[in-house]
């Protein structure tokens, strides 16, 4: 590789040596010891141990409180190691940051202090927010936390909560006041007996082993310094802690993408056909190379969202939403495509990778649902796209700078500092990525007229001209659509359309800020060309495969299965 890795990616690199290949068997991360605890719902014998030996566990608590979390971006490429293998087990962790982070973002010393220590000795804590009964209309929240003298007192039922019987802390979501939520952290240790229970491990689709179930609470006495910031803005809390895990839950999908794509190559170039491998099947190769061009794309709109929870945090209430709405959705494409190559063999649980596909198909079916369904962070970005296209002007210096740092993908990023006063709830219409696009388009004019022009500006041009004018018609569109409804059908289209459009943006924005660091092929821009035609065909155009810039994949895909290498974005820069 001619670039460096970023402190992040080293990270995880260290992190996946650490677990070792899960093919091989022997450890708790191999698919055969995975497979096994699945089927027993449960986790491998010290699968927690194990990457808590590693420290992973410590990833959960920030750098000042003694943990090793230094950013998103660091958490994001470390699950993304953990998901290609377990995404239960990530979850369970995904689950006890969800729970911690309005702690981090909001909560006092001592609280920091409590939690920080319970979670870096390999405790768990959970968010108790969910309530059978309203979903996702927190107003309607139900429990109840009424004071008693210088205490409060707690009475309600949360369920489905992740973690909720092995977790020791829970941050809850209760009602303080007839039009008045509040978020309070609650210590199961001190509560005296029968004050709380737990409620039944649910079953689930995929997940198996992971705590999903409940925590009920009958008139349990709390302290008055129980509650996590001020009284009265646990809804506003709320939403901006899903800020931060929606878009680690892209992690999530990244990682499934890597594992089934991994295992479709390996049985494409292993499977022999008709006196050849099936990989020669130009319907198999096809499939499997415009699969990882999706790979691609969901790596190109993640990681630079990751990045700004350091850098940009006021506008993760429109990014976060974007991340956790396309990459799931692309991801779950790409595992029925690659299902579809594998036949037979993706349906059994035995067999190619132990029968790991079936599990990784099923564990995935979550991420499109949880931290918000598809129609939720569809709705939440279509109540934002009139004030973003309202705003889609020149981008001035400090909005280049900050797009230049969130895809500069080999400069580390300042260590988080939380504090929930730097997320919002909408982005008053500021969104620099998606703003960037004209001038990314510029740049990449005067690459194509320089000295030596990309191998595949030719073929940008064109398609950067089609996807501008696209974008103008949904800009024009959105503007003449008076009143606009956000939770119209013609809303959500136009927010798909919109994340579609900032996935565009983002491709273009990634090749322009690390081409030069990078070079090999991911500077020559022939897999970005792919990109951008099958991002179009999202946006219903027909925009044929250029069959060059395939078939050099299809090339580096086969010479990279023989070797045991896999193809991601940044592997793109090796010779």
């Amino acid at each position: 590789m001619t670039g460096s890795l970023s402190s992040a990616q080293a990270l995880a690199a260290s992190f996946d040596g650490f677990l070792g290949d899960p093919m091989a068997g022997g450890t708790p991360y191999s698919y055969v010891e995975i497979v096994a605890g699945d089927e027993a719902s449960e986790f491998p014998a010290n699968a927690r141990g194990l990457i808590e030996e590693w420290g992973f566990h410590r990833l959960l608590v920030p750098v000042e409180q003694g943990g090793r979390l230094r950013t998103l971006e660091d958490l994001a490429h470390v699950c993304r190691v953990l998901s290609r293998r377990n995404a239960a087990v990530a979850v369970t962790y995904g689950s006890a940051l969800l729970a911690a982070n309005p702690v981090w973002l909001w909560g006092s010393a001592e609280q920091k202090r409590a939690l920080a220590d319970e979670l870096l000795a390999g405790g768990l804590a959970c968010f108790g927010v969910s309530e059978a009964d309203h979903g996702s209309d927190l107003q309607a929240t139900e429990a109840t936390l009424t004071k008693e003298g210088d205490g409060l007192r707690l009475t309600g039922v949360k369920w489905p909560v992740g973690n909720a019987t092995r977790a020791r802390f829970v941050t809850v979501l209760a009602r303080t006041g007839e039009f008045d939520l509040s978020l309070a952290l609650v210590d199961k240790q001190r509560l005296p007996d029968g004050a709380w229970s737990c409620r039944p491990f649910v079953r689930t689709l995929g997940l198996r082993g992971h705590d999903l179930s409940g925590v009920e609470f009958h008139e349990a006495p709390l302290p008055g310094d129980a509650l996590i910031g001020p009284s009265g803005i646990g809804v506003t809390q709320v939403l901006k802690t899903l800020q931060i895990t929606r878009t680690a839950i892209a992690a999530l999908s990244l990682g499934t993408m890597d594992a089934v794509l991994r295992m479709g190559l390996g049985y494409s170039m292993g499977r022999r056909l008709y006196g050849d491998k099936i990989f020669a099947i130009p319907i198999i190769r096809h499939q499997l190379v415009q699969e990882h061009v999706n790979l691609f794309i969901g790596e190109c709109t993640a990681l630079p969202i990751s990045r700004a929870l350091v850098l940009a945090p006021e506008r993760l209430s429109l990014w976060s939403a974007v991340a956790k709405y396309l990459v799931p959705v692309i991801a779950e494409e790409t595992v029925h495509s690659v299902g579809v190559v594998m036949g037979a063999r993706s349906y059994l649980r035995e067999g190619v990778a132990s029968g790991a596909f079936q599990k990784l198909q099923r564990d995935h079916a979550i991420a499109s649902v949880f931290e918000g369904t598809t129609h939720v962070n569809l709705q939440w970005i279509a109540e934002q796209l009139p004030a973003v296209v309202a705003r889609a002007g020149e981008p001035d210096d400090a909005a280049r700078d900050l797009v230049r740092r969130l895809f500069d993908q080999g400069e580390d990023t300042p260590v988080w500092s939380p504090d929930g006063r730097r997320l919002r709830l909408a982005n008053g219409g500021l969104d620099e990525i998606s703003a960037a696009w004209p001038l990314a388009v510029r740049r990449t004019e005067s690459l194509v007229r320089g000295r030596r022009p990309p191998a595949a500006g030719a073929d940008l041009l064109d398609l950067c001209a089609a996807l501008g004018e696209l974008r103008d018609a949904l800009h024009t569109r959105v503007r003449g659509t008076t009143p606009w409804n956000s939770s119209s059908v013609r809303a959500l289209a136009d927010a798909n359309a919109h994340c579609v459009h900032h996935a565009a943006a983002s491709c273009l924005l990634m090749w322009l800020g690390n081409r030069d660091r990078l070079g090999g092929a991911f500077a020559d821009g022939g897999w970005l060309v792919l990109c951008l035609q099958r991002l179009l065909r999202r946006l219903s155009v027909e925009a044929e495969v250029d069959e060059r810039y395939a078939a050099e994949l299809g090339e580096r895909l086969e010479r990279g299965a023989d070797r045991g290498e896999w193809v991601t974005l940044t592997s793109l820069a090796a010779g």
